[in-house]
């Protein structure tokens, strides 16, 4: 199922969410106006402002609060991509010139905070202790594994422990953030709250996971970046694991982080392919999919409940 079919029943939403994000580049600051412009304009697939919006769908729907913090939500996803091209050096991101790359480091940075500034206003007009709490912590932890991940670059002695904890924070806690958030905003019961949190932990890791495989099998015009652009930014990901797992004593990976030739990109992204570790990364990413799906058994049946599976689906069978 296509991401349109699934958002069918929030679509109305998401463009509010859109129109409200795309506003911000109308303010006071001319100055600032072309790099909000170009920032904010580019918008990726939707899915964490879907995941709230679906989230207070389950329960009470008051899209008062629900659309600040869908917006919300995406504006602090953006503003870590933001940060993320900057640090990395990033020269594209969806087929586009990043921020860094077309205004300098300096210039997206502090854009970035921009965002994360905008991000909390936002969260403030939930009017929700709870919720604007959570937002503070889940920025706590997205930036403490930016710093985890920044300190861990080229280190061979990473174990999957390592880096499940990694892509959690990465990854994993935002998309919490935007169902804990709905499902809090939708008043429902702490039995609940703690079901979505299960859900979107899990289905992070295995959009995350996902991820890291079509970083070594898709293609540049697919993905807007390098082909392995992670491996090249010395960031270790589970295929990139598997190919040390299998060849601890002679692998281009361990290659590549020591010498820092290219070459050896190739030859990682080539046994990556060839071999069965494509198949056994999707393993690792199906059970966690599974615990996404059997979380959600503890919230009302009904078709936003429906959705949530089907976002489920629809993140494990990319590229597959």
């Amino acid at each position: 199922m296509e991401l349109k079919q699934i958002y069918a029943p929030i679509q109305k939403d998401l463009n509010k969410v859109k129109e409200t994000i795309t506003s911000i580049n109308k303010i006071e600051y001319k100055w600032l106006s072309e790099q909000l412009s170009y920032i904010v304009g580019e918008t990726g697939k939707g899915m964490r402002p879907a995941l709230t919006l679906f989230s207070g769908k389950l329960f009470t729907y008051d899209l008062t609060t629900m659309l600040p913090m869908a917006v919300s939500v995406e504006l602090m996803h953006t503003a870590t991509l933001v940060h993320d091209d900057a640090i990395d050096k990033a020269s594209t991101r969806r087929g586009r010139e990043t921020m860094n790359s077309r205004w300098g480091d300096e210039i997206a940075i502090l854009m970035g905070d921009f965002l994360f500034a905008k991000a909390g206003e936002f969260v403030a007009d939930t009017q929700t202790p709870r919720v604007i709490k959570l937002f503070s912590q889940t920025l706590g932890i997205i930036s403490s594994g930016e710093i985890g991940q920044f300190r861990g670059a080229y280190n061979l002695k990473q174990t999957r422990e390592d880096y499940l904890h990694r892509i959690y924070r990465k990854t994993g806690s935002l998309f919490s953030l935007a169902t804990q958030s709905g499902a809090i905003l939708g008043k429902t019961s702490e039995t609940a709250v703690a079901a979505m949190k299960e859900y979107a932990d899990n289905m992070g890791i295995a959009f995350q996971i996902v991820d890291d495989i079509l970083d070594f099998t898709s293609t540049e015009e697919k993905m807007g970046k390098p082909v392995g652009s992670d491996l090249i930014q010395g960031t270790l990901t589970l295929p990139a694991m598997m190919v040390i797992e299998q060849n601890p004593k002679d692998n281009p990976v361990t290659k590549f982080f020591e010498t820092k030739e290219r070459k050896h990109v190739a030859e990682a992204i080539k046994i990556v392919r060839e071999t069965g570790i494509i198949k056994e990364c999707y393993k690792v990413a199906g059970g966690y999919y599974e615990k996404a799906c059997q979380s959600l058994k503890a919230v009302p049946q009904s078709d936003s409940r429906q959705a949530l599976y089907d976002l489920a689906d629809f993140v494990i069978k990319q590229g597959t």
